[in-house]
């Protein structure tokens, strides 16, 4: 297997989608190709439908501390 760089194809939905240049092992012998996984885990979360979106989680919110939480700043001396 050598390391090249092919044009990739994929559907996303009806669409075909082409990626020039993309890495990929192919035998010297058969032409089998296997893609780079990293490389397709990097296009499939920049293909993504919610790439570039906010988070749709709420903010998280630190709770307030109550006075009987806090610790007097100063002993209080008799």
């Amino acid at each position: 297997m050598r390391r090249r760089f092919l044009t990739y194809f994929t559907w996303m939905g009806d669409e075909l989608v082409t990626v020039p240049d993309f890495p990929a092992w192919v035998c010297d012998v058969c032409g089998r190709r296997e893609y780079d996984v990293q490389a397709v885990n990097q296009l499939m979360l920049i293909l993504s439908p919610n790439a570039g979106k906010a988070s749709t989680r709420p903010p998280k919110m630190h709770k307030k501390p109550s006075s009987k939480d806090q610790r007097p700043s100063h002993p209080e001396s008799s």
